[in-house]
């Protein structure tokens, strides 16, 4: 099968969707199939050497980028109809369309959560009215769902399908559920023992110190700053530290965590390229996230077998079972109930348990399951433009 992988930017140390379509590309051509990428920009030391490269030229504003990469992606597709294509975010016209960063819609909607007060939430309404990134990714969003001939549609969890029902009226029967996975190749490693000591003892880790884990780029979306003031209703008499990783702007929290008092129970780590050792030097992944369809940092935490702390607004929560494998907070808000789920995890005891059922539930839904569940769709897809 020839296909085509469409996504503005592919450059997997960012994480996320880009390192989905790098496994997916591998995948796709261990398997003898023949892939395109349409992209602007992308890291060619990350993707298996016989993909098939459309370089698309994209200039222009924030909010007026999505709609041209969404034209030059149609304007290749039409020179290459023998290709099934896959859309990944902001864009149109392809064979399927798998939005991995779920819909603009609930992004709005959930981004608005980030705020405690109701006075906040108001402005932030408010600013979303005057802001034409949002008219205009709302317009395109609707070009992509509601036009027809409406493409397959995939969706990584149920959260995702209930944000469709809602937002579009797109019943549940025309949706595709193929939960998010990861190619867990990317984690084995069969001195994590000695790598785990090793990155302990740079980061000033000590044998009896539990350590958490936070991943994200957009902080503030992901509740790293409800954390923060979690973290300073643990017990001080008790070993702990709490690793963030992800982004290089930490200015603003690590002030918080100077006021809160709790700044040398914090390190910030920045960007990393070295993203498992993190995992391999944690004992837990916490991720209050305000939004996410289905974390893939979560399923790279059980990948590692570590247990997961997290919110009901992540898809990937689906994937848990708590309290075997880790918690589901309701509320990112809510300082205390996350601070006792943390303190869950300073039981030895219980946190090996805990690993133990990640790694259970990290088998359950593999790679594998997923790639074969997403060629099923390709292969509708086929059918239907033969048809057409």
């Amino acid at each position: 099968m020839k296909i085509a992988l469409c996504y503005e930017n592919v450059l997997p140390a960012r994480g996320g969707c880009e390192t989905y379509i790098s496994d997916l590309a591998r995948r796709l051509v261990g398997d003898g199939h023949e892939v395109h990428l349409l992209a602007c920009r992308w890291d060619a030391a990350t993707l298996p050497g016989e993909i098939n490269y459309h370089p698309l030229a994209v200039r222009g504003p924030r909010f007026l980028r999505p709609w041209r990469f969404a034209r030059a992606c149609a304007t290749a597709l039409r020179a290459r109809p023998d290709l099934i294509s896959i859309g990944f975010d902001k864009t149109w016209g392809q064979d399927v369309l798998y939005p991995q960063g779920g819909l603009h819609a609930a992004t709005a909607e959930h981004n608005l959560r980030k705020f405690r007060s109701r006075a906040l939430r108001a402005l932030a309404r408010l600013g979303k009215c005057l802001d034409l990134a949002h008219w205009s990714y709302s317009a395109l969003e609707r070009r992509q769902y509601v036009s027809r001939p409406q493409p397959l549609i995939v969706v990584n969890s149920n959260m995702v399908v209930q944000h469709f029902e809602r937002h579009y009226g797109i019943p549940r029967e025309q949706l595709h559920v193929v939960r998010s996975a990861i190619d867990p190749e990317r984690f084995a490693s069969p001195d994590r023992p000695r790598r785990r000591l090793e990155w302990r003892q740079a980061w000033d880790l000590k044998p009896e110190d539990t350590a958490a884990l936070f991943v994200a780029m957009n902080y503030r979306l992901k509740g790293l700053e409800p954390l923060l003031r979690a973290v300073r209703l643990l017990s001080k008499e008790r070993a702990f530290r709490l690793l963030v990783a992800g982004n290089s702007r930490t200015g603003s929290y690590e002030e918080l965590a100077r006021r809160l008092g709790i700044a040398d129970r914090v390190l910030f780590l920045g960007p990393r390229r070295d993203m498992h050792n993190c995992y391999f030097a944690a004992d837990f992944l916490v991720h209050p996230t305000f939004y996410d369809p289905c974390s893939l940092v979560v399923l790279e935490a059980l990948a590692c077998g570590l247990p997961v702390i997290t919110s009901r607004y992540n898809g990937a929560a689906e994937l848990l079972s708590p309290p075997n494998d880790g918690y589901v907070v309701y509320d990112p808000h809510d300082h205390q109930q996350l601070a006792d789920c943390m303190a869950q995890f300073f039981d030895s005891g219980h946190r090996s348990a805990c690993a133990r059922a990640a790694r259970q539930a990290a088998l359950a839904w593999t790679f594998e399951d997923h790639f074969q569940e997403l060629m099923r769709v390709f292969h509708q897809a086929a059918v239907r433009k033969r048809a057409a």
